[in-house]
């Protein structure tokens, strides 16, 4: 979890802000509403030492502290994730008839071979009845949005997923990837 949970508060404030830096939802291979129908804000590391952004300092270390609590569960980690670089990042809001309804993982060709985990923070909770769960298809696995909750998985094909459609209110993430050093 991310904490302390003001943290989401204020990536949905910066979110709503800054209306300019919002795009219409991105993938790998431009935008298709088709696939992915969302709104984004597309960050990098570089910004995050600007004035206005220190929020996503505040997030990131938080972010840290949940890597931590995965390498503890998964010791293999400590062989070969001593440093990992985050790359660019999203935050992002479905409203309504919204989701990222294609299933993707975050690892299929040469242009992002270099991603060893995907992570998505919550930043509202959505109810069960308004939809916008994420579903990790090969485990039956489907995951409601709740405030704070952090995922952190393999980037690999095992861990293909999707958002479910959203039916009403609605959902903010921030997301992104975590990478061997360049």
């Amino acid at each position: 979890m991310i904490e302390p949970l003001t943290i989401c508060d204020e990536l949905i404030t910066y979110f709503e802000d800054n209306e300019k830096q919002q795009m219409k939802g991105i993938t790998g291979r431009g935008v298709n509403l088709a696939v992915k129908n969302s709104v984004d804000i597309t960050k990098a590391p570089s910004e995050l030492l600007l004035p206005g952004n220190e929020v996503f300092r505040q997030y990131f270390e938080s972010l840290f502290v949940c890597y931590q609590d995965y390498a503890n569960q998964w010791p293999f980690l400590q062989l070969f994730g001593e440093e990992l670089h985050i790359g660019k990042f999203n935050i992002q809001r479905y409203q309504s008839g919204q989701h990222f309804q294609k299933i993707h993982t975050e690892r299929s060709g040469l242009q992002n071979l270099h991603r060893i985990f995907a992570w998505m923070t919550y930043l509202n909770d959505v109810d069960n009845c308004d939809g916008g769960s994420t579903v990790f298809s090969h485990y039956d696995l489907e995951i409601q949005p709740k405030k704070g909750l952090t995922l952190i998985w393999p980037a690999e094909w095992t861990h293909a997923h999707k958002g479910n459609l959203l039916r009403a209110h609605s959902k903010y993430i921030i997301t992104g990837w975590m990478h061997f050093p360049s």
